[in-house]
C-alpha cells in the first residue's frame, strides 16, 4: 500500500509517512529494501520516485528557508 501510494500521488518518504501514520524510517526502509524482494517491477517504479526526491532535495529545502526568512522578516501589520 505504502509503494502503491507512493507512485500514485508521486509524493515523498514523509508523505507516505504522515499519510500512513508510520515513521518516515519504517516507509524507506519498506520501500528501498523490502520491497525489492517482493515486488520487483514496483520497487523500479518507486526508486525512480526515490532518486527524483533525492535530486530535488536541496531544492526544496532553500525554497522552506526562503519562504521562512520572508515570514521573518516581514513588516508587522496593523
Amino acid at each position: 500500500m505504502l509503494a502503491q501510494y507512493l507512485v500514485e500521488q508521486r509524493t515523498t518518504v514523509r508523505g507516505v509517512a504522515k499519510r500512513f501514520g508510520v515513521s518516515k524510517s519504517t516507509v524507506h526502509k519498506d520501500l528501498s529494501e523490502r520491497l525489492e524482494r517482493i515486488q520487483p517491477q514496483l520497487y523500479a517504479q518507486v526508486r525512480q520516485i526515490l532518486d527524483r526526491n533525492k535530486e530535488e532535495r536541496h531544492i526544496r529545502g532553500g525554497m522552506a528557508t526562503r519562504e521562512k526568512h520572508l515570514r521573518e522578516h516581514q513588516p508587522p501589520s496593523d
